[in-house]
């Protein structure tokens, strides 16, 4: 299931990527405004996605140079059992993070929600 969720997550920041980008080469012709268009989208879910899954906003950047495709999938297959987690915290959320020891999540972090609006971001 997990793997399901993950994959329908990729496909509906890809897919539309795709449609924008034939949108706009069709009105403009080829050039690099079509190629830029085409990661306007998941460049936005990334950065919006990032803090979720514990990478930084400045990671969607990489969709410019090329591995953003796989860094967006360990996004969404992090997502997927938010907010339980099988992968080490960043130092910054850190004393928001509990270990869990109970047999449905043993060996699982389990992130707690953050006092006050400043949600995900950290506070400097």
């Amino acid at each position: 299931m997990r793997t399901l969720l993950a994959a329908a997550m990729v496909l509906a920041v890809v897919v539309p990527s795709f449609i924008l980008r034939e949108l706009i080469e069709s009105r403009f012709g080829h050039g690099p405004m079509a190629d830029f268009s085409a990661i306007a989208v998941p460049v936005a879910a990334t950065a919006w996605l990032a803090p979720y899954a514990s990478y930084r906003r400045r990671d969607a950047l990489l969709w410019l140079v090329g591995p953003g495709i796989y860094v967006f999938a360990v996004i969404a297959w992090r997502l997927t059992i938010a907010p339980y987690r099988d992968w080490r915290p960043r130092p910054e959320e850190v004393p928001r993070m509990r270990w869990l020891r109970d047999p449905e999540r043993a060996g699982t972090w389990y992130l707690a929600e953050p006092e006050g609006d400043t949600r995900h971001t950290p506070s400097r």
